[in-house]
């Protein structure tokens, strides 16, 4: 689906900068994007000593429900890493033909999201977790999708990439398989498996809702 070549507006304009200790990649240092209105610097973190919050530094939670998720949501839908993901976010994103979809609940978001970020919940995205027709056509709205008859229709669906907690959560691949079972073009979902959890690993940005950064 990729190869390296309240919603949030983004802009992406190219950044000049001094050259960093700690890039995204050997080719990219940062980006910044505007969410909502507030410009935010796409960087990681350049304290070399820095450390996870404690709220991403357990090793342990208890399973179920926080239980190793496979490499694969779906066999149908691509994985993406971080790179792809940043890519992701400097063109489908850019064009408007994407959305970036926190799959969390609620709670989750509003302790700090991806920049960029749409938070609709897994369980509003999937009928076996209670989404009824109405919920589904309010989320399915942001994604390019309308209602036809008896079912959806597909024409104008969006790119999308879903994530969660990590490696250790359900809620994307819930999301994931529910958008599945009603028929969204499986070529059009990437599952960011990392999360919020390997996005912290990697030092790079957590917002709030209303785009104020949070500090890590």
């Amino acid at each position: 689906m990729f190869k390296l070549f309240s919603c949030s507006v983004l802009l992406w304009f190219p950044l000049a900068v001094a050259a960093l200790e700690v890039s995204i990649t050997r080719d990219t240092d940062a980006i910044v994007v505007m969410h909502g209105d507030k410009e935010i610097t796409v960087m990681r973190n350049q304290d070399t000593e820095a450390m996870l919050a404690p709220d991403f530094a357990r090793t342990s939670r208890p399973c179920p429900p926080f239980c190793a998720q496979p490499m694969q949501a779906d066999a149908r839908v691509e994985t993406i890493g971080e790179v792809e993901l940043i890519e992701f976010m400097r063109t489908r994103l850019k064009d408007g033909s994407g959305v970036l979809i926190d799959a969390r609940t609620p709670d989750w978001f509003q302790r700090g999201t991806i920049p960029g970020s749409v938070n609709i919940p897994f369980n509003r995205l999937n009928p076996a977790q209670g989404a009824d027709e109405l919920t589904l056509e309010d989320s399915l709205a942001v994604l390019g999708v309308a209602a036809a008859g008896s079912g959806w229709d597909f024409s104008g669906a969006k790119e999308l990439v879903l994530w969660c907690n990590g490696p250790w959560c359900g809620q994307s691949p819930t999301a994931i398989r529910g958008l599945l079972s009603i028929g969204y073009p499986p070529d059009k979902i990437a599952y960011y498996r990392g999360g919020m959890q390997v996005w912290l690993v990697f030092g790079l940005p957590v917002v709030y809702p209303d785009g104020r950064i949070r500090e890590e």
